[in-house]
């Protein structure tokens, strides 16, 4: 897992960094941006597609712990889903930024965790199961926690919107999702292939999207600086703060500890780009924050999964009661 989890990481840069600097004004066209008029929907799409293939990658015995345990699933969508929004609303009214970054600033709070976690866990010998159960519920509940938190952190503005994604939530994020985990139970052949091929196809629509926002705000990016660096930089480790102490309060087994403080810490970026451009409109900037938390949970999660797993302490699925059961 370690070495696929760098790559992704490698490319992420890689190819965020050709977008930057791709050399507009002597090639006299652009391969990273999309025409204006498809971007929003091109987003969604990507979006969409990198889901079905998440889908496809839940086994049904990682679902175990909502049935063994479920409160401690409980505890922790209910934690990312109070905890991030109050930071990341928190922050914009602590370090000043403009009206759109703020935005996308706090978006990074309101979306659910991200898929990458469930990687970075099984580098730290966390609870991969618990992981996975993590973020399939807060995913399937986006299109309710989302809109309502946001409006809540936000404000009433963009009520409308807020109800059109909600339904864009539902139809591009829950159903994908749970039509690949069913084609994959139905269909027994493809398992074998989407464990190979899955991961791979969800890693390239998540580095397209952010590519695409970076190629779109290329000269915005250079007059973003430190400050909303600090920003995204203090929601994560609160972030991870909040998982691990949580955790510990509810005594819960190390494994599951590790796990829980990665899927707080790190939010669904992509899906966070897709709804700043439904909300804020084609020029905005609030993609900036959504796009740049990517580069910063990613960079920060593996720092803090490889500390954990240089430990040399092994902690074991069988040692926990959630992960016991086998289908």
């Amino acid at each position: 897992m370690r070495p696929v989890f760098r790559s992704l990481l490698f490319w992420l840069v890689f190819t965020s960094a050709l977008a930057y600097l791709w050399p507009v004004q002597q090639l006299a066209f652009d391969p990273f941006t999309p025409p204006a008029s498809i971007k929003t929907e091109f987003i969604w799409t990507l979006v969409a597609v990198a889901m079905f293939f998440l889908g496809t990658l839940v086994r049904r015995d990682e679902l175990i712990p909502l049935f063994q345990r479920p409160w401690w699933v409980g505890l922790g969508v209910l934690t990312q889903v109070l905890v991030m929004p109050a930071v990341a609303w928190g922050v914009t009214r602590v370090i000043p930024m403009e009206k759109d970054l703020a935005a996308g600033v706090i978006l990074v709070g309101c979306v659910p965790g991200a898929m990458a976690s469930n990687v970075l866990t099984s580098t730290a010998r966390g609870s991969v199961a618990y992981s996975v159960s993590l973020t399939s519920v807060s995913t399937l509940l986006s299109p309710l926690t989302v809109p309502l938190v946001l409006w809540i952190v936000a404000g009433a503005e963009t009520e409308q919107s807020l109800a059109w994604s909600s339904l864009r939530l539902s139809v591009l994020v829950v159903l994908p999702t749970i039509v690949g985990f069913t084609v994959c139970r139905i269909w027994k052949r493809c398992q074998g292939w989407a464990q190979v091929w899955s991961s791979r196809i969800a890693s390239v629509t998540l580095l397209w999207i952010i590519v695409i926002v970076v190629a779109s705000n290329r000269a915005n990016l250079m007059n973003v600086g430190l400050v909303l660096a600090m920003a995204l930089l203090l929601i994560n480790v609160i972030g991870y703060l909040a998982g691990w102490i949580v955790g510990g309060v509810a005594n819960l087994p190390e494994a599951c500890r590790r796990a829980l403080t990665l899927e707080v810490g790190m939010q669904n970026a992509g899906l966070g780009t897709a709804l700043a451009l439904t909300l804020y409109g084609e020029d905005t900037l609030a993609t900036i924050p959504t796009a740049a938390y990517t580069f910063g949970c990613m960079l920060t999660g593996t720092i803090l999964a490889v500390g954990w797993q240089k430990q040399g302490k092994c902690v074991e699925e069988t040692d926990m009661p959630i992960a016991a059961a086998e289908d």
